[in-house]
């Protein structure tokens, strides 16, 4: 039911006639986004296209068929004094086959992952761009609110200004923060069209189509331990998978180019035909029959066997040390993504159980006290600017947070790792 409502969305999504369509969430946008983004696509038809390759590299070489004119005393086709069929058929050494065969099938397994990571990077990208949108939408409605507060408070100057209480430059210094406030806000509407195009592509929708979402910026604390990350990752993320896989095939690649050395067989079955009697081995037996059996030499092996031989070891060396090196990769970006989003969530509490209650609140002490005559403009602007500023800090900070624990489960291979 959920893959037939994802696939109606997403032809609807493409055809662009979602305008009248209700906002998308979160998870809404990121199943949009893997069904319909040209890279996933991509992916999975490689990975198609990589299963289809398995069967082949089990089967032998095809057979051959060969027919033969012999002894013509005119042009080579007619008048033929004999005629042969001969079926020839190339066999691998035992082991070679199969060796191949498990190739393919591991090869076939590293573009299923490939797919599954091109699926899992998607889905972090619109999840990051669809919260970065979510951003620009609520710092534009902070954006709004200080537009009105700073109405506020250009009509308290101006009032003070008129009854002699306050300078002329109260008032103009007033007028400016508001005109600076409205230029904000239209850079935040150019942001927002941005985010929206840069959301659009992951749904490969034009950039300029409309696109409505609801959501929160909320911030949880992460459950999980650093340790069970990087074990968790060292077990699900797909590069390392897909490293553990190519390290595979390197050791088979090795066992093949050691093989090289062993001989390839081809049998075969003769069968002659001759059209007089004169021709055949007697003059009673017009057919006869034979078999053949032969076997390639590796008489240039040195330059071609061992060379095979020594290009495998060092391939089989790189990925070990591929292998390696994305296992220490992985533990590290896990750590650090993990210590970024810790302290992106205690400064976004911080922000919010504390700082912006007290910057709203010194806010509004200070309004009283400019209308009091006991604090100058300068007080008074400091006050709102750092009312702005402390919920515009929780808003960026909890944003950063969502994306680096977005980051975080892309790094260890799976969405939801708590």
């Amino acid at each position: 039911m959920r893959i037939g409502k994802v696939v109606v969305l997403a032809s609807l999504f493409i055809a662009g006639v979602c305008e009248g369509a209700p906002p998308l969430t979160v998870e809404q946008i990121v199943d949009l986004a893997i069904a319909a983004n040209p890279r996933v696509r991509s992916a999975q038809a490689r990975w198609n296209s990589a299963d289809h390759a398995i069967l082949p590299a089990f089967a032998p070489a095809d057979p051959t068929f060969t027919f033969f004119n012999l002894d013509s005393p005119t042009n080579g086709f007619s008048r033929p004094a004999s005629q042969s069929f001969q079926l020839s058929q190339p066999l691998g050494f035992p082991g070679k086959a199969f060796l191949q065969g498990r190739s393919a099938e591991r090869s076939a397994s590293i573009a299923r992952l490939a797919y599954e990571a091109i699926r899992r990077d998607v889905r972090a990208e619109a999840e990051t761009a669809f919260y970065q949108l979510l951003l620009d939408q609520t710092l534009g409605d902070v954006v709004f609110d200080d537009l009105e507060t700073l109405k506020r408070v250009l009509e308290v100057t101006q009032v003070g200004y008129s009854t002699g209480r306050v300078t002329q430059l109260d008032f103009i210094s007033a007028e400016f923060e508001l005109a600076s406030a409205e230029q904000q806000r239209r850079q935040l509407e150019v942001a927002r069209a941005i985010d929206r195009a840069n959301l659009n592509r992951l749904l490969d929708r034009s950039p300029e189509e409309p696109l409505e979402i609801q959501g929160t910026l909320d911030v949880a604390p992460l459950s999980a331990r650093i340790e069970g990350l990087i074990e968790a990752a060292g077990r699900s993320r797909q590069e390392i998978l897909q490293a553990a896989l190519t390290l595979d095939n390197s050791e088979a690649a090795l066992t093949l180019a050691r093989l090289e050395y062993a001989p390839d067989f081809t049998l075969g079955y003769i069968f002659n035909h001759y059209e007089y009697p004169s021709a055949a081995p007697d003059n009673h037996t017009l057919h006869t029959y034979g078999v053949s059996a032969g076997l390639n030499l590796p008489l240039f092996f040195w330059v071609k066997q061992r060379e095979d031989v020594e290009r495998a070891r060092a391939d089989l060396a790189a990925a070990q040390a591929d292998m390696g090196e994305i296992r220490a990769e992985t533990a590290t970006q896990v750590s650090t993504l993990f210590w970024q989003a810790e302290l992106s969530y205690r400064t976004a509490l911080l922000y919010r159980a504390t700082l912006v209650p007290m910057a709203r609140q010194g806010f509004e002490v200070a309004l009283v006290a400019y209308q009091g005559g006991k604090v100058d403009f300068v007080a008074l602007n400091s006050a709102l600017r750092q009312r702005n500023e402390a919920r515009t800090a929780y808003l960026q900070s909890a944003n950063q947070f969502l994306a680096q624990r977005i980051a975080l489960e892309q790094a260890t291979g799976r969405p939801g790792f708590q």
